[in-house]
């Protein structure tokens, strides 16, 4: 499986817009974000006490 091009990109916003809507995708976005900052917050508190043992 390859990179995704432009106009992946754009095919997969243009489903996403009529799927949920205009107003909905700012939200989806912003939660989308949030989750991943999360994610890689938690990844990093898991790996320093190992580190700090070591």
């Amino acid at each position: 499986m390859g990179r995704l091009g432009a106009t992946e990109l754009i095919l997969i916003l243009g489903i996403a817009l009529v799927i949920f809507g205009p107003a909905k995708l700012p939200e989806i976005g912003k939660a989308f974000g949030k989750s991943i900052r999360e994610f890689k917050d938690n990844v990093n508190k898991t790996d320093e006490p190992e580190n700090k043992e070591n």
